[in-house]
């Protein structure tokens, strides 16, 4: 076979690399799985339920509530950290603070948001990775990009773990008051609201990847900050929409009016919100209630840029002076056959005489509608 002049095989297209050592990138790889899971993979599913106490059926339905796939009867899957893990679980339930019917739900809803954390920290670390030259593409298996997950990991993972204890607390903190006044109950009346991107699945189609993920990193950053400025909380985001709860309307209300202003742009499609007033379970970091469903209706049939909400939140309105209400035609949707959307407005100072006295009135007659428990006009 010919060589180069360094003495090496030529190929077809050029010489031939050396192998690479065997074993090399595996074993890094294998370094990275044991500082993720505090320690090397050593036992098997049935043996990880002995060693916990429980039986092997309940850890494989916690296994999936979590998220995870399942594995092999003799796949050592499972490190002393798992052990460690369902010890601690079973420790909750005997105390009595986790109940058996619902320890797969409360592992489903942990699962699912440290879930989008995980892949989010991912994301992070081959952002950065790929900024400094090392991509984490068709050299995956290389050494050098091996070599660069370990040591980012090496130095993210103490410093997120603190940040994300320290999240966890000042949030259990925040619903502090919550827990003292309700006794732990989880029937509440919150105000509901949805915020909408008008026509997003058509103007995600044109968009490359980047692109369309920039805008929804924009939209969730925003309407983040706009929610928690009014004392809100964000329930869960979907691409094109936010779910936000509030315990006062005109909190919600006033999230309602900004979020469209604070959006708008030329090269962003519009917003739209719908919002609803009544009493809401929460129950693991959800909302369940008509009354989301009823928020959920009313931001369909919203106009772009515009608020809609229902009669129990535009009836909590009333005296405030910052706000106009107008009750709208009655409409037909899902679930409702005769539903009154109300249209909720900023007032304006400085209107011409004229136009002051109509919206006096028109207050007067949306006022007076409220007022007598009815969504019909006066006679």
């Amino acid at each position: 076979m010919a060589a180069d002049p360094a003495g090496r095989p030529l190929t077809e297209t050029g010489p031939t690399e050396p192998a690479e050592p065997a074993g090399r990138s595996a074993a890094a790889r294998e370094e990275l799985e044991r500082l993720l899971l505090d320690g090397p993979r050593r036992y098997t599913r049935r043996q990880v339920a002995e060693l916990a106490g429980m039986p092997a059926e309940r850890t494989q339905r916690l296994w999936r509530a979590l998220g995870f796939a399942d594995v092999a009867d003799d796949d050592p899957a499972f490190t002393d950290a798992d052990v460690t893990a369902l010890a601690r679980l079973s420790a909750l339930i005997d105390s009595g603070f986790v109940d058996p019917l619902t320890e797969a739900s409360i592992a489903r809803a942990m699962g699912q948001t440290l879930s989008r954390l995980a892949d989010w920290q991912t994301d992070l670390v081959a952002a950065r990775l790929a900024e400094a030259g090392v991509g984490l593409g068709v050299d995956a298996g290389t050494d050098a990009v091996a070599a660069a997950v370990l040591r980012s990991t090496e130095a993210l993972l103490p410093l997120m773990s603190e940040l994300q204890d320290y999240v966890w607390r000042r949030h259990l903190a925040a619903n502090a008051g919550r827990l003292v006044l309700s006794s732990g109950a989880d029937h509440r009346e919150l105000a509901v609201g949805f915020a909408d991107l008008v026509g997003y699945t058509s103007r995600s189609r044109g968009m490359g990847g980047r692109e369309l993920g920039d805008m929804v990193e924009d939209f969730e950053g925003l309407a983040a900050d706009v929610i928690a400025r009014y004392r809100g909380r964000v329930v869960k985001t979907v691409g094109d929409g936010v779910l936000f709860t509030c315990a006062d309307a005109v909190d919600a209300v006033e999230i309602a009016l900004r979020l469209p202003v604070e959006w708008s742009a030329d090269d962003r499609p519009p917003l739209r919100v719908g919002a609803a007033y009544g009493p809401v379970l929460t129950r693991l970091g959800d909302v369940y209630s008509p009354v989301v469903n009823l928020a959920s209706r009313l931001t369909s049939i919203a106009r772009p840029s515009t608020v809609l909400v229902d009669r129990e939140l535009a009836r909590r309105l009333l005296g405030s002076p910052a706000y106009r209400v107008r009750p709208l035609r009655q409409v037909s949707v899902r679930g409702y056959d005769q539903l009154r959307p109300w249209l909720v407005r900023r007032r304006e100072a400085g209107d011409v005489p004229g136009v002051a006295a109509l919206e006096q009135l028109l207050d007067e007659i949306a006022h007076d509608v409220l007022r007598r428990g009815s969504d019909e006009p006066p006679a």
